[in-house]
């Protein structure tokens, strides 16, 4: 048998073969523009294409002043609430945020006490994962990458559930609750089996507490010693509410509504959002920043001299330095343009933490680099685009302050953002009613069948 292995120095075969590809297949940005593709899903001038109706969520970063797009600041709205008076409510309150906002999300209005605690009992009733599934599709198959994991595991759970297929609302509810309760089991249970297993080191599983909110829970499960502090639980928490929902149309959740559009279940639809939100272009863009600033760090002498951290800068956007994207992750967003204001919030919560855990001057460069690269970025490519920092950039340095270890930081993303899928999946089939069709143009090759006999060898 022929294997092949990319890696492999004796054989040329998969080398070939895409040599092979890249022969009879190219779409020049010519033919993109004659045909008025809209690549990525977005008009000419960066907006996106009208795709759908939702009354989820509302992420807002521009204003359209006669045909121009005109910079704003950024606002993001659960269910026409602001995000900046969710949280500070909750803060005010001293009450954990994540519990209200999956309520918010799905039903529409702020939870009331009542509805709060039942919430929060629902959560933790659901929590543990399906007798033997712990052992059966995590322990015993275990991955280096945990969100390979959670996707496998959430599209597992198909074959514990007594009716998956059904497609009414109570049993997509069922569903869905279940799910947003099981997402932190397991992560919890996937990183522990691949710290064993690769990493060599050991793994622990703690029961849960009864009455700790989901931020609490995934604290209890990570620490050998279950040890946290409320300010820790806090922090965590506004991580899970920020990251809970972004509208209808980022990947993830676009893919959730184009999945759930085809009818098929929520298992299905769900490992799909995970497997996009795995992506570096999406919720994967946290382990950039983390690898891009520890880069900086090593190579930059003074992070006080701002002329050297530009001058790095750069280098990354001229492709010569991190991995030669010529991309400064964390920085930029398709709808944001003067601010984030998850960026903002998450950014000035983590001072006082920073200054408890002596990250005060790794934060100073962080703040450093989102005051410079919008210069580096008009420098190196003569383009004025308004660039602000995005969640992305401050999320992973609240993780590593958290000491969540950077295995996770994604899949925290996912933690959180399983919220706002199941609050989307719910809406599309209640509203949807048509499955997603978009139009792809076909650029054929006009070609005669040649016999096999005479076809040339090449």
């Amino acid at each position: 048998m022929q294997r092949l292995n990319k890696e492999s120095p004796e054989s040329t075969t998969v080398s070939e073969l895409c040599e092979e590809y890249r022969r009879n297949n190219s779409i020049s940005r010519r033919e993109l523009e004659r045909f008025d593709v809209k690549r990525g899903l977005r008009n000419a001038d960066g907006t996106g294409v009208m795709a759908g109706l939702t009354h989820v969520c509302n992420v807002h970063g521009y204003l359209i002043d006669d045909g121009d797009k005109v910079p704003d600041k950024g606002r993001l709205t659960y269910r026409g609430i602001d995000i900046e008076d969710i949280v500070s409510g909750c803060a005010a309150e001293g009450r954990f945020g994540f519990e209200e906002v999956a309520w918010l999300l799905i039903f529409g209005e702020l939870p009331d006490q009542r509805q709060y605690k039942r919430m929060c009992d629902l959560l933790f009733d659901n929590r543990e994962l399906p007798e033997y599934f712990p052992e059966d599709m995590i322990i015993k198959a275990p991955s280096k990458n945990i969100m390979n994991k959670l996707a496998r595991s959430v599209m597992a759970l198909y074959s514990y559930d007594d009716d998956p297929e059904d497609m009414s609302l109570e049993n997509n509810m069922r569903q869905s609750i279940s799910l947003i309760a099981r997402m932190p089991s397991i992560m919890a249970y996937a990183y522990q089996v691949k710290r064993r297993h690769f990493d060599k080191e050991s793994m622990f599983f703690h029961p849960y507490e009864p009455g700790q909110c989901t931020a609490e829970a995934i604290l209890n499960a990570l620490r050998p010693d279950r040890q946290f502090t409320r300010e820790e639980a806090e922090l965590l928490d506004l991580c899970m509410v920020l990251h809970a929902e972004h509208g209808g149309g980022n990947n993830s959740t676009f893919t959730t509504r184009v999945l759930t559009s085809a009818g098929t279940d929520i298992y299905s639809a769900i490992g799909a959002a995970v497997g996009s939100l795995k992506g570096y272009r999406h919720g994967g863009a946290n382990h950039r920043v983390k690898s891009m600033m520890t880069e900086i760090m090593e190579n930059v002498k003074n992070w006080d001299d701002e002329d050297e951290v530009e001058a790095y800068l750069e280098k990354i956007l001229r492709g010569e330095a991190h991995d030669g994207s010529g991309l400064i992750y964390g920085v930029g967003h398709a709808i944001y343009t003067l601010s984030d204001p998850r960026a903002v919030i998450l950014k000035g919560k983590a001072r006082a933490l920073a200054k408890e855990k002596g990250y005060l001057q790794r934060l100073s460069l962080y703040e450093t680099v989102e005051r410079l690269a919008p210069k580096a970025f008009l420098k190196v490519t003569g383009s004025e685009k308004v660039l602000c920092a995005n969640v992305d950039f401050y999320s992973g340095l609240v993780y590593e302050m958290l000491g969540i270890p950077e295995d996770l930081f994604t899949p925290m993303f996912a933690v959180s953002r399983i919220a706002g899928w199941c609050a989307h999946r719910i809406e599309e089939l209640t509203t949807g009613g048509r499955i997603m069709r978009p139009a792809y143009r076909a650029l054929p090759v006009k070609q005669r069948y040649v016999p096999f006999s005479e076809r040339r060898v090449r």
